[in-house]
């Protein structure tokens, strides 16, 4: 296999030496061929010592390691294997064939070594979301690698690439199954034993978000005769979960009307519970400003404010206001929930956001946890970068 080669700077291949799995445009000497967005390269170091392959694609980031030894992406083996390895580590989480449970993410990108790729399965479907033209234009062969393996239920491959591609090369492309006719609209799924409504078509993502499913079910301990507030419900993980746990009360809030039809669905097909649930279609800031009952418990989980390092400032300021709205409508005892998935949002820089804002109230809190991502979204030791979803659990006074 021939491919064109991708030479880095003296001193610039140190990175790629210890595994991190992205080529940046900086470090490069010279390329050697002329290689198209989603090419497959090879990279060397000066000297012509081979380091890695992967996909080319003109910008910050030029090349995304696919392996760290010589290997041919372009064959049913080599993605079989890269997929099977990914499937023993959800098997070692144990999140694998559980009678509780039927939905997992299978590939999450350069955890799994698979950079611009996400895999999430939904019961017998698997679907596919590439975030970089070379990882979709191989999307055919990962999905025969799906049918494939071992020990999984997958029956149907759904390709939800299109809201993640680059837009000029994305405007040629459609979502839709790649193997098998499955399902069309909602399908019911569950979690820890909670029933939801999947939407994998017209959903955010892939329909779902996986990464808070033992964040989920910490809260059920939290909630038993409480009241509790879920903003940014999108489709009412948190709320279902509390309905189960025996909560008093669950208000779900969420500015987007068709998150919210699922909510309220969520919430039925987890009934019979002796909890009250209420869904409010607005804005979560204005709802938290509003004049209001308090919450004994209250779910802060806001879409990322901020993607790339330009925003982090204004991002910080959000959250702080954010937090600040969410303490003065929380209970004196009160337990609260946040979060934030901005990557450009470091866990030690949120951290001393959500002290700023109780700073700013005087109020007395404690910290009960340190949360994260679930397992089925791992994080490779090489790459801290995959480490996106941080939370913390408050006892606020």
């Amino acid at each position: 296999m021939h491919l064109d080669r991708i030479v880095l700077k003296s001193g610039r291949d140190q990175a790629l030496r210890r595994f991190h799995p992205w080529v940046f445009s900086g470090a490069i000497a010279r390329i050697e061929g002329e290689p198209l967005d989603g090419d497959l390269v090879e990279v060397t170091s000066k000297n012509q010592e081979f380091l890695g392959i992967g996909h080319f694609h003109q910008g910050s980031i030029a090349v995304r390691i696919l392996s760290f030894q010589k290997a041919n992406p372009n064959t049913l083996d080599f993605w079989v294997q890269k997929l099977q390895n990914a499937l023993a580590l959800r098997q070692a989480a144990r999140l694998i064939g559980q009678n509780n449970t039927n939905c997992f993410r299978l590939a999450h990108g350069e955890g799994d070594g698979l950079p611009g790729l996400i895999i999430d399965v939904y019961g017998q479907t698997a679907v596919v979301q590439c975030h970089s033209i070379g990882m979709h234009r191989q999307r055919q062969l990962i999905a025969e690698a799906l049918f494939e393996l071992k020990n999984t239920a997958i029956q149907y491959v759904y390709d939800k690439s299109k809201e993640t591609l680059p837009p000029q090369y994305a405007e040629e492309q459609q979502n839709t199954y790649l193997i098998g006719n499955g399902p069309s609209g909602p399908v019911t799924l569950v979690e820890n034993g909670v029933k939801f409504l999947v939407d994998w078509e017209t959903g955010q993502k892939t329909g779902f978000f996986l990464d808070q499913r033992d964040n989920r079910k910490l809260l059920q301990q939290y909630v038993p005769g409480k009241s509790v507030l879920n903003a940014f419900c999108y489709t009412g993980g948190f709320s279902a979960y509390a309905l189960q746990a025996g909560a008093a009360r669950v208000d779900s809030v969420d500015i987007s009307g068709k998150a919210m039809e699922l909510t309220l669905k969520n919430a039925e097909i987890n009934q019979p519970y002796a909890g009250v649930h209420t869904a409010y279609t607005e804005d979560v800031l204005r709802f938290l400003k509003n004049e209001g009952p308090l919450y004994d418990v209250m779910v802060i989980d806001p879409p990322a404010y901020a993607k790339s390092l330009d925003k982090r400032h204004n991002a910080i300021q959000g959250y702080k206001r954010l937090n600040e709205a969410a303490l003065r409508r929380l209970a004196p005892g009160g337990i609260l929930f946040t979060f934030s998935c901005s990557q450009v949002v470091d866990r030690e820089l949120f951290y001393h956001t959500i002290v700023s804002a109780a700073m700013e109230l005087g109020r007395p809190a404690s910290v009960l946890h340190h949360l994260t991502q679930g397992a089925d979204h791992p994080v490779s030791l090489y790459h801290p970068e995959g480490s996106y979803l941080k939370g913390l659990v408050l006892f606020v006074e």
